[in-house]
């Protein structure tokens, strides 16, 4: 793969832009009052080059770790560009973090100052966060900040002159990304200039992207999925970049994208596609859909209500969506394609490609990307992606990254004939029952496909059957509290969990459907900053419950 000598890294490609194009809008940030403001590439290169002037003067170390706190937002990437054009490495903290991690982040990261940016505390971790900021560490208030006693972005840009950026060699570590952390505490996983930017350049040999792009930014940036996918893409092709104000105006903010490539996860998907059912329900789409002269009609109509009419390419990754699902939003006409890929190869891995796409596979490993399966069926995967090792922790490198510099992914998968790669689940995520008998969740997971249900979990080690925990949509939940008929619901579910069990072998058999009480959100721990399931907290939680549910000798259990 060849990076074009202007762009060697993602700094360069900002001030790359300014130069060519200086004038064409880069970035465009709503506020919650209904103000909309455009940032063009010249205007972001002056901000990027005046937050330079004032980060020289703080007289901070050479190559500094420096913190990111916040949503997305237009300065949560200047600020980026800004670590890096000032000589240092940018640290990310997600935004929903709780404050012992966030502690124990900026601790460990050892960072020298902190941009806090887009926080209010109502949908991400501040008001306890907030409480764990070190005291004498310094901050630097972006626009949308919650703190108004710190130096602040604008008034920094009204005071400093430009100064010059330093332009960073390719192989020089940029950033420090966190792990989300599914279990225990999150990895600091290095990346250099050129393993992030490896990334744009594989993708442009899968998907044609180019300057006329549009993308509408809001999963979290502190994780390499949007860093690569958007952030490191705007850069690189010199596309515009939206954002979201808030999950209030999503639709709203996307249908003012009107995004030309989107990127979501698994959980979204299901939601967009929730929300769909909930309008029009499913037999009504299959008799609409089944009319010849209508049929394109109403298809055109649900992908433009969702903002989507213009998207040529949509990716899903971070977790496994079902064959079902994906296999909806392609029969509209939106070609739904599922990746793969880690923090620790920057997520470049593994893709579907346009008009070859193997619904049910992860695709084949991308350009440059070679993969194998390890012992007991573990992908390993080498990457030009690839991670430089963790932060302060030579060992666990050692242990993930094989002699041969392949890492060994702690997923499971079949690679078929033609290359495609399927994830059939995590390594730690297996469990015994009490017969002894293993059970890999996540294709269990997959199969479970009721149209009101949003995320399911499969549990039960040491029990004598494994169950299944049901997460229905909000839309369902608000149909039951105002006198929907659980009777109905329950009969759906337990035909559900029949044609799952079909499918099952003996010890995988589903013994009931437990549908759950309270929400599984990233605010109480239940989910990945990425949405995806923490399994092991899910399973501690209900694990005192489980015996009560199986004495009830019913398929479907309504949680008390």
């Amino acid at each position: 793969m060849a990076v074009e000598s202007e762009k060697q890294t993602s700094l360069h490609c900002l001030y790359h832009w300014a130069r060519h194009t200086p004038d064409s809008v880069y970035l465009t940030q709503p506020f919650p009052d209904g103000r909309v403001e455009d940032i063009t590439w010249g205007q972001a290169a002056d901000q990027v080059s005046r937050m330079v002037s004032h980060l020289n003067s703080l007289g901070l170390p050479e190559r500094s770790n420096i913190a990111i706190l916040g949503k997305n937002s237009a300065h949560w990437i200047l600020s980026d560009l800004a670590i890096w054009a000032a000589g240092h490495v940018s640290v990310p903290l997600y935004p929903t973090l709780n404050g012992d991690t966030a502690a124990y982040v900026l601790e460990h990261s050892e960072a020298q100052l902190l941009f806090l940016g887009k926080l209010d505390g109502t949908a991400d971790g501040w008001n306890d966060i907030k409480g764990h900021i070190p005291e004498d560490l310094p901050i630097i208030s972006l626009p949308l900040s919650p703190r108004d006693d710190t130096p602040k972005w604008m008034d920094i840009m009204a005071q400093c002159e430009p100064g010059e950026p330093r332009l960073p060699d390719p192989d020089d570590l940029a950033t420090i990304v966190y792990t989300s952390g599914s279990t225990g505490r999150p990895k600091g996983v290095m990346h250099s200039f050129r393993t992030m930017i490896a990334a744009a350049d594989g993708l442009q040999q899968l998907f044609s992207v180019g300057s006329d792009e549009r993308m509408l930014s809001y999963l979290p940036l502190a994780h390499v999925a949007e860093r690569a996918a958007v952030e490191t893409q705007s850069l690189y092709y010199g596309f515009h970049l939206y954002f979201a104000n808030s999950l209030d105006t999503f639709q709203e903010d996307l249908q003012r994208a009107r995004p030309t490539l989107f990127f979501s996860v698994p959980r979204l998907w299901m939601k967009f596609y929730l929300g769909v059912n909930a309008k029009l329900p499913p037999k009504k789409q299959r008799l609409l859909f089944n009319i010849p002269i209508l049929k394109g009609v109403v298809k055109k109509k649900v992908l433009r209500q969702l903002g989507l009419d213009h998207c040529r390419a949509a990716l899903t990754g971070a977790a496994p969506l079902s064959a079902e699902i994906i296999g909806w939003y392609r029969s509209l006409g939106l070609e739904l394609l599922e990746v793969y890929g880690m923090s620790e190869n920057f997520g470049y891995s593994h893709a579907n490609r346009p008009g070859q796409a193997k619904v049910g596979t992860v695709g084949m490993a991308n350009p440059g990307v070679e993969h194998r399966l390890g012992d007991g069926g573990e992908i390993e995967v080498k990457s030009p992606g690839q991670m430089l090792g963790y932060y302060k922790n030579e060992e666990k490198t050692r242990e993930d990254v094989t002699d041969d510099g392949f890492l060994k992914t702690g997923d499971m998968g079949e690679i078929d004939s033609d290359g495609c790669l399927r994830i059939t689940g995590r390594v730690k995520d297996l469990f015994k029952t009490s017969k002894g008998k293993y059970v890999v969740p996540v294709p269990i997971e997959n199969r479970f496909n009721h149209p009101k249900a949003e995320v399911v979990c499969v549990a039960g080690a040491n029990q004598p059957q494994p169950c299944l925990m049901v997460l229905l949509s909000d839309e369902a939940r608000a149909e039951l509290e105002t006198g929907g008929s659980r009777g109905e619901l329950e009969q759906e579910l337990a035909h559900e969990l029949d044609a799952v069990n079909a499918l099952c072998e003996g010890h995988e058999k589903l013994a009931f459907v437990v549908v759950v009480k309270e929400p599984w959100t990233m605010e109480n721990g239940m989910l990945t900053p990425t949405m995806k399931i923490k399994r092991n907290v899910i399973e501690n939680y209900y694990n005192q419950k489980m015996d009560e549910w199986f004495r009830q000798k019913a398929k479907v259990v309504w949680e008390s």
